[in-house]
């Protein structure tokens, strides 16, 4: 492991000595910003396949009313039922995972590369690059530390955070815009497709604004992955899904 950590600390270096003519000190973090972006390239397959797989799952929802009609008052039943028109139709429900999923290795990748002071037995030299004035291996709390939330390390997380709670909002209206039209759930019926559904369903729209706190406790290095990241992931999603019900104007002009 420690093999493997030293030639990815190699790698994220050497990417950074090609940036630093145009990023200077903050060659490092723009690495990092290019290494996210590449990892979303490769999984940008499975991103195209996920939505295909909803375009499909949204065609099935009148058999699913119908299911949902006819056994609507035994929850067993109607779980195995759906479970069945999947398998016939071959649409898997866990397919828009499979993107996020991929990409949690080299979240954690990231975040082990920052958190720890050596790598393979010598002094982590990464931990000395900065974005701006905040070390790419610290974190909020440290920033506060350091001048408090509007000093200069403290207004790199700022924007940040800015940036962050400007995706999440666009997700929530996105997302609740996407429900109200294809409820997952009969209107004036309080059967669920799947049993415990219906929470889940109420808190997903604010899921997005949990990144926040992931930015404000984890290596900043690793923040700027996640905030790359899900920034990439709502631009993502809003073309490759722009044709399902409920999609922005905007996402609809850019196709």
């Amino acid at each position: 492991m420690s093999a493997f950590m030293s030639f990815f600390a190699s790698l994220v270096e050497g990417l950074a000595d090609l940036l630093e003519p145009l990023f200077q000190a903050s060659a490092a973090a723009a690495a990092i910003v290019v290494f996210t972006a590449f990892v979303r390239l490769l999984v940008h397959p499975l991103s195209r396949a996920a939505a295909r797989g909803q375009r499909e799952r949204a065609k099935l929802q009148p058999q699913i009313a119908a299911l949902r009609k006819k056994h609507g008052k035994n929850p067993e039943k109607l779980q195995k039922a759906v479970m069945e028109l999947h398998a016939k139709e071959k649409v898997s429900p866990l397919s828009g995972c499979l993107p996020s999923l991929f990409q949690l290795p080299a979240f954690f990748l990231l975040y082990h590369l920052f958190s720890n002071s050596t790598i393979g037995g010598e002094a982590n030299a990464l931990l000395a690059h900065k974005l701006f004035a905040a070390p790419l291996g610290g974190r909020w709390m440290d920033a506060l530390g350091e001048g408090g939330v509007f000093g200069a390390q403290g207004l790199v997380y700022l924007g940040l955070f800015v940036v962050v709670a400007g995706v999440a909002t666009f997700n929530y209206r996105r997302t609740k815009r996407q429900m109200a039209v294809a409820p997952v759930v009969a209107a004036g019926s309080g059967d669920q497709q799947v049993p415990g559904m219906g929470a889940v369903l109420k808190f997903m729209p604010l899921m997005s604004f949990m990144t926040l706190f992931t930015v404000a406790v984890v290596p900043l290095a690793a923040a700027l992955y996640v905030v790359t990241s899900t920034t990439w992931s709502a631009v993502e999603r809003a073309v490759l899904y722009r044709d399902m019900p409920g999609a922005s104007p905007l996402a609809a002009a850019a196709g």
